[in-house]
């Protein structure tokens, strides 16, 4: 109860005029990035990584929370008026919210959206709040070799949700915790891996791995990609002129969706949160089909029915509030975003782990208190005031676009860590994930592993010394045999029986409640 007065009491610091300004501002950048096709929430994390470096570490933090929460809900926009999700959380609304915009109800599609997104938001923010202190206490009955399984488990259930593509996947995340191992070893004084090059000694650096893995990266596949532009400005130019009213549902549509098919999404997505590697695009898919699968008109999906973008809306944000638990308890993000906020908490000496809400409250309470007003408070007032500009984003033209992108990322790995050299991975290592992209390879398995390498190394190193060397300490210690047991089920669940149920089922059924492109 400590912690929840705590965090309720940090709303104090949104008087504060400048916390206020960084918290808005991260919200409005976050909500242009996710709407903006190909830039996510992730990359614009990345980009404005390095200017947490000027700000306090409460205001870093509260700002990652409010761009985080844009990130899910943004990609609504382009999904409902362009059929191109913004983010990957919101393919499933793209199925519903652009068959209402062209009936010329995109407004209303994209109320719809906000309204999910609130609603699923702020209860995942709440859950967070009043769970995690429980987790935290629970997460110190998880010793050294429990631990390296943990992160194990975390590695491998990423790799294998990566359905596909999970040869690929292995691959990156091997890739991954092999640049981990580049520097000075953790438990020695010995160098590493570093081939001669001295600026290798300590290391490659977090940031340069984040900026070119993901901002670098994306640039190279979106530059040249003008396909769609010319018809993006002409529909929207062809559009009617919206006013703000049109934004806001009426009370009977809500009442006809139910407060339990928003409960129950937003359930569904908190729970998929939890999980690393899932993500908000996993959590509204299984959302939006659990609400066709009970709903009385199954035949009125993918034709604009409300109901599915309400699901898969409040799905994906309370996935926010699920993604943070494993890494604040753990220290293991559970999508990119989190990986990224993993990354300020790192860069500015805070250590997630079971400790920290009892050791460090004071830093984490104003963060959820920012996910919380960013959920409750900005995601409807930033629509209902921003929501007919919000619409013309996407014609802004991207070689304008993308060259300012570019020159912030270069400029930002310069001085995040003021060595030219980490400037010139940031550039190798934008590349590399390019190939790897343009070939299927999930660059996020390789941040994932080089985030959670060295303490995977750390922990395998020390429950090995304590055991004597004997690996058998991984199963006759119940807390990792939990995790080994773990692991054996998701693997199961997640790479071998679903892949033979759907090689089985007939494929016309099981396209029949998803009918409709997206992103085509």
């Amino acid at each position: 109860m400590e912690f929840i007065a705590q965090v309720f009491s940090s709303f104090a610091l949104l008087l504060d005029p400048v916390i206020l300004f960084y918290v808005v501002a991260g919200f409005v950048i976050g909500t242009i990035f996710s709407a903006i096709p190909g830039l996510t929430a992730t990359l614009a994390l990345a980009l404005l990584l390095p200017l947490t470096y000027s700000l306090d570490v409460t205001t870093a933090l509260m700002a990652c929370a409010s761009i985080y929460m844009a990130g899910m809900c943004g990609g609504s926009i382009t999904a409902t008026t362009i059929n191109i999700p913004g983010a990957p959380s919101s393919m499933m609304t793209a199925l519903e919210g652009y068959p209402m915009q062209q009936r010329g109800e995109g407004a209303l599609a994209l109320g719809h959206a906000s309204f999910g997104s609130m609603i699923g938001g702020s209860l995942g923010a709440l859950l967070l709040i009043v769970l995690a202190p429980f987790i935290a206490e629970a997460s110190l009955l998880v010793k050294t070799t429990g631990k390296c399984a943990l992160i194990a488990f975390a590695l491998i259930v990423i790799v294998v949700a990566q359905r596909g593509n999970i040869r690929k996947a292995g691959i990156t995340a091997c890739l991954g915790l092999m640049l981990a191992t580049v520097g000075l070893d953790a438990m020695q004084p010995l160098a590493r891996f570093t081939f001669g090059i001295s600026e290798l000694t300590a290391g490659i650096d977090l940031m340069p791995v984040i900026i070119g893995t993901f901002a670098i990266s994306e640039l190279l596949i979106q530059v040249g990609n003008r396909k769609k532009d010319a018809a993006i400005r002409q529909q929207l130019k062809a559009s009617k002129q919206l006013k703000r009213r049109d934004f806001i549902p009426p009370l009977s549509a809500i009442r006809e969706i139910g407060l339990g098919c928003y409960l129950k999404s937003t359930l569904i997505g908190y729970m998929v949160g939890t999980l690393p590697g899932a993500g908000g695009s996993m959590g509204g898919f299984l959302a939006y089909v659990e609400t066709v699968r009970t709903s009385k008109k199954p035949e009125s999906f993918g034709k604009g029915n409300p109901q599915g973008i309400a699901a898969a809306e409040s799905a994906n944000n309370a996935v926010c509030g699920g993604a943070l638990v494993p890494m604040l308890t753990f220290g293991i993000p559970g999508d990119p975003v989190t990986a990224i906020v993993l990354g300020v908490l790192v860069i500015n000496g805070i250590q997630p782990g079971p400790q920290l809400m009892a050791s460090q409250s004071g830093l984490i309470a104003p963060m959820l208190a920012s996910l919380l007003f960013s959920a409750l408070i900005l995601i409807p007032l930033t629509l209902y005031l921003m929501g007919p500009y919000f619409l013309r984003i996407v014609t802004i033209r991207k070689d304008v676009l993308y060259g300012a992108i570019a020159l912030l990322a270069v400029v930002g790995s310069f001085v995040a860590t003021y060595s030219v050299f980490q400037m010139m991975m940031t550039l190798v290592l934008g590349i590399v994930a390019y190939l790897m992209r343009k070939h299927d390879y999930p660059v996020i398995t390789l941040l994932l592993g080089f985030i959670l390498g060295p303490n995977l190394e750390e922990f395998l190193r020390r429950a090995l010394t304590l055991s004597n060397g004997n690996p058998m300490t991984f199963i006759t210690t119940p807390d990792s045999l939990f995790f080994v047991v773990l692991t054996v089920v998701f693997v199961y669940f997640l790479g071998i029986r679903k892949p033979v149920q759907l090689k089985q089922a007939d494929p016309e059924t099981q396209s029949q409640p998803l009918k409709g492109q997206v992103g085509k």
